[in-house]
């Protein structure tokens, strides 16, 4: 392997073992431990990643994360069409139930939040388009993997939820309260692509005491309008429903 290649894989390896840290971020020694590669190769590699706004460094632990850059042009890449026809249908979700609305992604053991709608009330539901919140507790992560076999969620560290998510999969959507946040419940649905596979989620989010007794009408809203996003990028879509 040459340096150039060498150099750009351990770039690669660095950013896809941040991706899958759910903590505060991770040093260069246990970067070079868990990558199994020279710390100063590392460290050096990190730098270059930071100039260039892949990875941050946090001043006070000397610990890196995810920079900007990768989630923005995961945002640019996601379908084009997806990213259109969101919108509309996201603004709409917010005006009948009056709550926060969120597209998400799945990145690793993570959701990131692509994009946002959210009420004009002073209390809601958080969520910046961006953030990376963790799959097993929230509502738009179990419907992002409830379509991976037994094998596939054991590697992403979700054997312990299996029967929880082959639940959301027969019911064709999430509901989580609290297990994310004290006090926020939500719920989410899949959307198809036109393999049939679940390549991203819409969920709706608020507080307990106001959102929790609507929580399976938002569900059953957040299925229809699934159904019309997967449908408008060529998706696989529930028997019965329209393809419009």
């Amino acid at each position: 392997m040459n340096p150039g290649t060498a150099a750009l894989t351990r770039g690669l390896a660095i950013l896809e073992v941040l991706a899958d840290d759910a903590g505060g971020g991770l040093g260069v020694v246990r970067l070079a431990e868990l990558l199994g590669d020279d710390k100063g190769q590392v460290s050096r590699t990190l730098q270059t990643l930071a100039e260039h706004g892949y990875v941050e460094r946090d001043s006070a632990s000397l610990a890196y994360r995810l920079g900007w850059r990768p989630f923005a042009m995961a945002a640019r890449a996601g379908d084009a069409r997806l990213l259109a026809a969101a919108p509309p249908v996201m603004r709409a979700l917010v005006r009948e139930l009056e709550e926060s609305v969120h597209l998400s992604v799945r990145q690793g053991r993570s959701v990131l939040t692509l994009l946002a709608e959210s009420p004009p009330h002073a209390l809601h539901a958080p969520g910046r388009v961006g953030e990376l919140t963790p799959v097993a507790t929230t509502s738009a992560g179990r419907v992002l993997v409830s379509d991976l076999e037994a094998e596939e969620l054991d590697s992403v560290g979700l054997a312990m939820h299996r029967s929880i998510i082959e639940e959301v999969a027969a019911r064709g959507y999430a509901i989580v309260r609290e297990e994310f946040e004290p006090g926020l419940v939500a719920a989410a649905a899949p959307i198809r692509g036109p393999a049939g596979t679940v390549v991203a989620a819409l969920n709706v989010s608020g507080p307990l005491f106001r959102f929790d007794g609507r929580l399976e009408d938002a569900a059953s809203l957040l299925v229809r309008a699934t159904d019309e996003l997967s449908a408008a990028i060529g998706g696989a879509v529930r028997a019965g429903a329209s393809r419009t």
